[in-house]
């Protein structure tokens, strides 16, 4: 066997010490990858939270606007059953898919940080009023009455009723996001300043364009 030259030698030095480092490598890859699974989120949470802390007022906005979501979307699952029209119905099919992902999104967000869950409740905010259930005005919701009104209505009056009441429930929920802003330190958290703001402009361009449909029938 014939003895490894100089150069060949130190090419293969050179060889090894390039595959060392690049295990190093791919073990400091490895710690810093970010963790996936069930904790994952709670720790983006944490550190999200530890950057932007979110307020009181952040945590009552996500638990309210989920019962104000759910007035809405039973509001629009009724399109189909109640002879809407066609326009209607497209509007409903768009506020059930949108209000609904958004629903889980701040359910997500109020357990990713420890807070009380609520499960939707049409109605809006039950709260505890030393031991009896009473629920909380909202923006915008819908009294029983009005609910009852809409459920009657067939047709045509279903239309005017649902654009004129959804109106007025788009507008309570603007009314929502602007109280959240109007405290001092809220709305700093990443996901409820984007979910806020994305409220204020969809459901400002959705009024806007119920009052067109409004007046395509003829409503003054």
């Amino acid at each position: 066997m014939h003895p490894i030259s100089p150069p060949r030698k130190a090419r293969r030095i050179a060889a090894a010490a390039v595959l060392a480092l690049g295990f190093a490598g791919s073990v400091c890859a490895a710690q810093g990858r970010p963790k996936t699974g069930p904790g994952a989120a709670k720790d983006r949470a944490r550190a999200d939270s530890a950057r932007l802390p979110y307020t009181k007022a952040d945590i009552d906005f996500m638990a309210g606007m989920i019962h104000h979501h759910a007035q809405a979307i039973v509001m629009s699952r009724w399109a189909p059953t109640h002879g809407a029209s066609l326009a209607t119905q497209r509007l409903c099919e768009r506020i059930i898919n949108a209000q609904s992902d958004e629903i889980s999104m701040m359910q997500h967000w109020l357990e990713d940080r420890n807070q009380p869950v609520p499960e939707p409740n049409a109605k809006g905010m039950p709260m505890d009023m030393g031991g009896m259930q009473h629920i909380k005005p909202m923006p915008g919701m819908l009294t029983d009455a009005q609910m009852a009104e809409l459920d009657a209505a067939r047709g045509v009056e279903f239309d005017r009723l649902f654009l004129t009441f959804m109106i007025q429930h788009h507008k309570g929920a603007v009314t929502m996001v602007k109280d959240l802003f109007s405290h001092r330190g809220a709305g700093q958290d990443e996901t409820v300043f984007k979910f806020a703001s994305d409220v204020e402009t969809d459901q400002t361009t959705e009024i806007n364009r119920m009052a067109t449909m409004l007046l395509q029938l003829g409503a003054p």
